[in-house]
């Protein structure tokens, strides 16, 4: 998705985490080599946009850090904490409105292929399994913050995608203004490609910057709408 997902595949996974192997491949056994690391728990946020009240752990928070590839978890800093925030409360925002939409629900496959394509971020499945360890995050947790994201993931697509439609003038305009200029200051002397035989690339990329503004617009009407209240600094 874009600064969606790259926002949700930060943010998201997944946000497009989302922010989303075989799963028998990647069991999740006890990693002896990275002794599992002592959290004391505390709260940090609550989310209510009218439809329930959600807390935000700091374990949510360290979770959130753990799923994300080149993330130091030693002594997380205060900035990797409150970005950590920002996300999992964007997420529980979008979460509580893909809830109202029951048909949109994660099968056990896309849960189980989620799992796949994020172990894939990481150099191996067993350092994955060493983050997981380190932050007390168990395969039951995990399953659970995925369904979550696979919903996230789903209720943007329906809500978002299936409605984008990039007009003929705007696919021209952005090869003429941007996409042309852009490959002649990159590759001086290739060869340009003419406009139909880039015309999917273009409209694709066109979808994915509507979709990440409409996101953008949605996450900030959520978050004037909702109260979101900070029980504890991180």
């Amino acid at each position: 998705m874009t600064k969606t997902v790259t926002k949700m595949k930060d943010k998201l996974a997944v946000w497009k985490f989302f922010l989303l192997f075989p799963f028998a491949l990647f069991p999740f056994s006890p990693v002896s080599s990275c002794p599992a690391q002592e959290v004391v728990d505390k709260m940090v946020a609550t989310v209510n946009a009218g439809v329930r009240t959600d807390l935000i752990t700091y374990s949510d928070l360290l979770w959130q850090l753990a799923l994300q590839p080149n993330t130091s978890l030693a002594n997380p800093s205060s900035d990797d904490l409150n970005r950590a925030l920002r996300l999992v409360t964007d997420q529980r925002l979008i979460l509580q409105e893909a809830e109202k939409l029951p048909t949109i629900a994660p099968t056990e496959d896309e849960i189980r292929n989620a799992r796949d394509e994020l172990v894939k971020m990481f150099p191996s499945a067993a350092e994955f399994q060493q983050r997981l360890l380190r932050v007390g995050l168990t395969s039951l947790k995990l399953d659970e913050i995925l369904e979550q994201r696979v919903r996230i993931e789903k209720y943007l697509d329906f809500r978002f995608r299936n409605f984008v439609l990039i007009p003929e003038k705007e696919i021209a305009e952005y090869y003429r203004d941007v996409y042309v200029p852009r490959l002649r200051s990159r590759s001086p002397g290739q060869i340009i490609p003419t406009l139909e035989e880039v015309r999917s690339e273009i409209e694709r990329t066109l979808t994915e910057a509507k979709i990440e503004s409409d996101t953008d617009a949605f996450l900030d009407s959520a978050r004037e709408r909702a109260e979101i209240v900070m029980l504890s600094p991180v």
